[in-house]
């Protein structure tokens, strides 16, 4: 019986000491803490000051930008194996930007690409059914129009992208699994990537960032520190699908050379050197021919070829008699077709342009007018 006795007294020891220090605590003007406050009463909030000079800043490139992003869903078409009767079902989401005051709308073609319809949502709740206006899978790109018959929302300032520098801080808005209206920040991670979309397509000349981008950002305008688009968030690399830090954005002078177009013909028109190009059977012919570049096949179909251009022909014999191999554009090296025509993607047509070609074991450069492949 001796030890439960004795533990009994440090017990009722212990108990008189903590009883004394809640006394003096209430004394000196403490606050008791939550287990000794018996009459629920709320705890006092502790002031914080002003917000730092950046959140105030990014605060407010949120709410001046917010309006100019809208929330793209889109619907598709079934038809019942049943009844035969066809009806529409939600396909998925994505985001956008106002691109003008005569309601375009810029997104990625992949978030309204296989959809029968698309509705787009402003910020202040209203939604409007979308008409596609044009669009160009090279760039991923596509033009959407909405009738807003009042309070039309302001298009998004524009920026530039040729100016962009790796570390420069970056902010996405979009609709990151239908979570409306997110803001993700980061830097810029890289410039001039490439990515292969769906399709096969290679999109060239992108930024890549760290900026937090999900499923559902696809379409939303990429910002910099003074709200101005420098690119549209259109892909993550993820093995899972989800953000993994890297996610990449056609960049806004593209998007500026393109847009215009695609609302003026309903397409983009590439510019051209008139030569027919295949990525395949270009990898294999440089493999064979043991050269690096573009090799001139011969004129596209109904264009001429740029002046000054040899093509390669093949003999009866089977022989390749090798023309102009295509290395570089104004001084940027050439390795595939989709860097041709990327670096093509940098003029317009009727400009003229210095394209260096290997010929015969010797480089050449030739100032090339360029055509249209419309």
């Amino acid at each position: 019986m001796l030890k439960p006795l004795a533990s009994l007294r440090r017990a009722a020891v212990t108990l008189r000491v903590l009883a004394v220090v809640l006394l003096a605590l209430a004394g000196a003007g403490m606050p008791l803490p939550a287990a000794a406050q018996k009459d629920g009463t709320p705890r006092t909030v502790s002031p914080r000051g002003e917000l730092g000079a950046e959140e105030r800043a990014t605060i407010e490139l949120f709410e001046q930008a917010r309006d100019s992003v809208v929330f793209i869903s889109t619907r598709s078409r079934v038809r019942d194996i049943w009844s035969r009767n066809v009806f529409t079902v939600p396909r998925g989401n994505g985001s956008g930007f106002i691109w003008d005051e005569s309601g375009h709308v810029v997104t990625n073609l992949h978030v309204i690409e296989g959809a029968s319809e698309a509705s787009v949502k402003l910020a202040d709740g209203r939604d409007y059914r979308a008409s596609l206006v044009g669009a160009s899978p090279a760039h991923d790109i596509a033009v959407l129009r909405i009738n807003v018959p009042n309070k039309r929302p302001t298009p998004v300032p524009l920026g530039s992208s040729h100016d962009l520098k790796v570390g420069q801080k970056v902010f996405a808005i979009g609709n990151p699994f239908g979570l409306d209206w997110t803001l993700t920040s980061g830097i810029v991670s890289a410039l001039n990537r490439s990515i292969n979309a769906d399709g096969g397509v290679a999109i060239e000349n992108l930024v890549q960032t760290d900026a937090a981008v999900n499923p559902g950002n696809s379409g939303g305008p990429l910002l910099d520190s003074a709200g101005r688009l420098i690119g549209i968030t259109t892909a993550i690399y993820s093995p899972s699908g989800a953000s993994a830090g890297i996610g990449f954005a056609v960049p806004v002078d593209t998007v500026n050379r393109v847009v215009p177009q695609i609302i003026r013909h309903g397409r983009y028109i590439r510019p051209t050197l008139g030569i027919r190009t295949d990525e395949e059977l270009n990898r294999r012919l440089c493999e064979l021919l043991k050269v690096r570049g573009v090799v001139v096949l011969r004129p596209a179909p109904g264009k001429p070829l740029a002046g000054g251009l040899r093509e390669t022909t093949v003999g009866r014999d089977g022989a390749i008699a090798l023309g102009d191999v295509i290395v570089a554009v104004e001084g940027k090296p050439i390795e595939s077709v989709a860097q041709l025509l990327a670096r093509l993607d940098d003029f317009k047509p009727g400009d003229t342009v210095g394209v260096t070609v290997m010929r015969q074991g010797r480089a050449a450069t030739l100032p090339l007018t360029l055509g249209t492949d419309g």
